[in-house]
């Protein structure tokens, strides 16, 4: 278990692939349970106009061996405010490195975009069925309904 950011000052990485996310050990190994992150100001850059493109990020998973920590999830999920990519490639390219590294029991992630071009566009990506038994409350985020 190596620890690089909590408890000390961390930059903002540069890049999402320049950004280390720091696992550590579950405390409760032999229980699925589901954690959840929700990052409701994520922004990254729109890939053709270079505008700012905003989201609600929901994150859950059961963990299998480690747990992600939050303050270098966080700095990841910060460090997307200067990459450029579209929703897709964003919302399930940060679902497949948290997979890859962490190797949960399970993942899924919602991606809810706001308006680009006047479409909302969501964005949805699980790693396969979840276990059995886990409680999978809804994701608690509306449809866009616009002003009202």
């Amino acid at each position: 278990m190596t620890i690089t950011h909590l408890g000390t000052t961390s930059a903002l990485p540069p890049s999402p692939e320049e950004a280390t996310l720091d696992y550590v050990p579950n405390p409760r190994p032999r229980r699925p349970y589901l954690v959840r992150f929700t990052a409701p100001e994520f922004t990254s850059l729109c890939p053709v106009t270079g505008q700012p493109d905003f989201a609600h990020l929901v994150i859950d998973y059961a963990p299998g061996d480690t747990i992600v920590e939050s303050k270098s999830l966080k700095l990841f999920l910060s460090a997307f405010r200067n990459h450029a990519g579209f929703h897709e490639d964003v919302t399930v390219g940060i679902a497949e490195r948290l997979t890859a590294e962490m190797k949960p029991l399970w993942l899924r992630i919602g991606g809810y975009w706001y308006p680009r071009g006047g479409i909302p566009i969501d964005v949805f990506w699980q790693s396969g069925e979840p276990p059995a038994g886990l409680w999978l409350p809804d994701q608690g985020v509306p449809s866009y309904r616009g002003r009202g």
